[in-house]
């Protein structure tokens, strides 16, 4: 499923899923994301010895719960990174599942547990915090 149909507001070169692989709308999300080798940021991080930031892998997990608790016409804003965890580095070409889920909503903010894994093997986790944008 295409990221952009289902709401995401975000637009190249700043969109992070490739593609949607299940919603249950308002609740949880499955997505993957590809880095290519060719991306212009991996030639200074870490020359010879390219590593996906870990910034980038953090709003890649942001898009894919913006997607399970949005809605089209509805976007919401990354306020929190709360018990980030980078388990190990990821590398250009690797094939990245992203999972997000709502853990709950307090004051207009949902806070949802999301995970980036390779092969099955977890590489990032942890919780984040979406507010609704204004319009």
């Amino acid at each position: 499923m295409d990221p952009i149909e289902l709401g995401l507001p975000h637009r190249a070169p700043f969109i992070f899923i490739d593609n949607v692989i299940s919603v249950e709308p308002g609740r949880r999300a499955e997505a993957e994301k590809r880095f290519s080798s060719h991306e212009p940021f991996l030639g200074g991080h870490f020359p010879g010895n390219p590593i996906v930031p870990g910034v980038l892998l953090a709003e890649a997990l942001a898009q894919v719960a913006g997607i399970a608790i949005g809605r089209p016409g509805k976007s919401f804003l990354l306020t929190a990174i709360r018990a980030m965890k980078f388990l190990r580095p990821v590398r250009p070409e690797e094939q990245i599942r992203l999972a997000a889920e709502s853990l709950g909503e307090m004051n207009g903010m949902v806070q949802c547990g999301v995970q980036a894994s390779i092969g099955g093997e977890t590489v990032a986790e942890g919780q984040i915090v979406l507010v609704e944008l204004a319009r």
